[in-house]
């Protein structure tokens, strides 16, 4: 296992001393034999750094760019010492618009190289790939599979350096372009990078800054994230998942009580008659003969189920006990209609109905029954009265069921909106977006 960085074991290469050819500021070399070229703090030149003179590629002008991570940091990635020797800003422009993010070249003799790329506070720890991915699907929307892992295209776009301080592995000049594609997996982001008929790919990793802050021994915290990155995981994602376990649990439980239910009640019918309503009458009242409800104090139904044929009717039923006198009224309206029209055949109301009196204490009970109402030159309607002592009662399941719903679908709400968020910065956003937040 490789020493820490701050312990006193750890080995770090020591820097090589030159001076700039174009304004003769001190340069060091971290890197010497690995750094292909050096960019110079003081004029911005850019340096052949395998040159024993450092030979001048490109003039340039001095970066006022401000690293988040300070040339020459020292931190330690997965048990490895890592120094950070270069930085650079890159640009891409999306419908007229320029959006820039910075990466960083971090070295260890031993290791070779690790970059770190950032985005409005969104970070990836960036490995280069040796070889490339298993398998590539072109189509609208494009995939490649890496170890197993299928990547969704992302972004196609021209990224262009537009500034640049210390060393790199590569001959860096300002504007050079590259054709950059991005395939995401969150957490993860695939990239290939396209020059002069060469393709490079790396495997990034989203990191949150903490992680980035503890790692390099920052004292000052690097800014939040702003937005969804291509790559961020989804917050929310196991949100349907955890839902959807409580959701299984509570639903067995509700079906364990709706059978206990159907199972235990007694659903007795304790009286049962055919009456029928005279018209000749604007109102009448007739009273049953008395009938027991035994048993626990539960619910009565009384079921209804008459002969009307376009007509109507109005029951006032009265359950009244007889040794109390304590009276539950309870009204109902039956009614049933047909025809045909130009549309066709059509009907309206029902035959049938059922209306339920609950918590009725046991007792010796008779029901007082109204009846009013009717079609002009109807003689009479017959009706069945059929009451039924502790009947179960489906309503209140089907309520508890999507109240349990409710939660279920709302918790998939926050996920989607994140993805959205996401996939609208993209090639393939649903709806034209003005920028990306990619390309990292």
């Amino acid at each position: 296992m490789v020493a820490p960085l701050d312990t006193p074991t750890a080995r770090v290469p020591k820097a090589a001393g030159f001076n700039c050819p174009s304004c003769g500021a001190a340069i060091e070399l971290h890197a010497q034999g690995w750094a292909v070229s050096v960019v110079c703090g003081a004029c911005g030149a850019q340096l052949d750094a395998t040159d024993e003179n450092l030979k001048i590629l490109q003039y340039g002008e001095k970066v006022t760019a401000q690293p988040r991570i300070p040339l020459g940091t020292r931190g330690t990635w997965k048990g490895a010492p890592w120094e950070v020797i270069g930085f650079q800003v890159v640009t891409i422009t999306v419908e007229e618009t320029d959006y820039s993010w910075t990466e960083y070249v971090c070295f260890n003799p031993y290791r070779g190289f690790l970059y770190l790329s950032e985005y409005q506070g969104h970070w990836n720890v960036i490995e280069k790939l040796r070889r490339r991915p298993e398998r590539e699907v072109g189509g609208a929307r494009p995939t490649v599979e890496l170890n197993g892992t299928t990547y969704k295209h992302f972004q196609t776009a021209t990224a262009c350096t537009t500034a640049a301080l210390g060393e790199f592995p590569w001959e860096l000049r300002m504007g050079d372009r590259v054709v950059g594609r991005d395939f995401v997996a969150p957490p993860y982001i695939l990239s290939a990078e396209a020059s002069d008929n060469e393709t490079t790919w790396s495997l990034g990793t989203y990191t949150p800054p903490e992680i980035i802050q503890k790692a390099f021994g920052l004292s000052k915290p690097l800014a939040q994230p702003i937005g969804v990155f291509a790559n961020q995981p989804n917050p929310h994602a196991n949100t349907p998942k955890r839902m959807m376990a409580r959701f299984a649990l509570a639903l067995s439980a509700l079906v364990l009580m709706l059978v206990l239910n159907v199972t235990l009640a007694g659903n007795r019918t304790v009286f049962e008659r055919t009456l029928t309503s005279s018209r000749a009458q604007e109102e009448q009242a007739s009273v049953t003969d008395a009938f027991d409800l035994d048993g626990r104090t539960s619910n009565v139904a009384i079921d209804l189920e008459s002969d009307l044929d376009n007509d109507w009717l109005f029951l006032v039923l009265s359950l009244i006990n007889e040794t109390t006198g304590e009276t539950r009224e309870v009204t109902r309206q039956l009614s049933y209609y047909h025809g045909a029209d130009s549309d066709g055949s059509w009907t309206e109301g029902d035959k049938r109905e059922t209306v339920r009196i609950a918590s009725v204490p046991a007792g010796r009970y008779f029901l007082r029954v109204q009846a009013e109402g009717g079609e002009p030159g109807r003689a009479s309607a017959s009706y069945t009265m059929r009451i039924r002592r502790d009947v179960p009662h489906y309503g209140f399941y089907g309520i508890a069921l999507l109240a349990l719903l409710v939660p279920l679908v709302l918790s998939f709400l926050p996920a989607a909106s994140f993805e959205s968020r996401r996939w609208a910065e993209s090639d393939h956003a649903p709806t034209s977006s003005g920028h990306s937040d990619d390309d990292a």
